[in-house]
């Protein structure tokens, strides 16, 4: 192995994937796999504006939202994963590229080029685990928790569907979807099955 793995969990807002980065961090650990878990946006100078603008709902222009997305990959590549991956390290990232393409391509922009101009630049998975479920039931779940839309730029059911719809149009190997419709226990155990394809 001439590099360490990168895994990524993608998938709408309220489909559960965060809540389920303990149990994945700890089923890595058991298999003997030293383990990195981040996430995206980072805490970088782009990310906190990507959640600054989340959290306002005042969008800007697609074209400077995906830049902002980009930079802050690429300063999360460059502190965090690459080093991880030379080091022989596993990489667990909660959100990647595959979301860049799927919410930024909702935002009306080419998702096919952002894809592939995200596969040229930047890592390529080893596993992306894609968690599936409708709009409504994600927005119900996130309104469960924090009572009202705690990303107003994004969390609108119109612009989930759209976002879903390119989600389910990505077709690579190292994607593999998980039903989150489910109870979390149940959501755990597919993605826990999951990582065997990871070697």
């Amino acid at each position: 192995m001439n590099r360490g793995r990168l895994l990524a969990l993608e998938g709408l807002d309220g489909s559960g994937k965060s809540t389920q980065v303990p149990a994945l961090v700890a089923a890595l650990r058991e298999r003997g796999l030293d383990v990195v878990a981040t996430r995206e946006p980072t805490d970088s100078e782009f990310g906190r504006r990507i959640r600054a603008m989340a959290r306002s709902g005042e969008l800007v222009a697609p074209e400077e939202e995906l830049r902002w997305f980009v930079e802050d990959r690429r300063d999360h590549v460059a502190r965090v994963i690459a080093p991880a991956l030379a080091a022989r390290r596993c990489v667990l990232t909660d959100r990647y590229f595959l979301s860049t393409v799927a919410y930024q391509g909702a935002r009306g922009l080419d998702w096919r080029a952002i894809l592939a101009a995200s596969e040229a630049e930047f890592p390529i998975p080893d596993l992306a685990l894609v968690f599936e479920i409708a709009p409504e039931q994600g927005l119900e779940r996130v309104r469960a928790r924090f009572g009202t839309a705690a990303e107003p730029a994004f969390e609108r059911a119109d612009y989930l569907a759209r976002v879903g719809e390119i989600f389910a149009a990505i077709e690579r190997d190292y994607v593999v979807r998980i039903d989150a419709s489910g109870a979390e226990d149940v959501v755990r155990a597919k993605a826990i099955a999951a990582l065997g394809r990871v070697r």
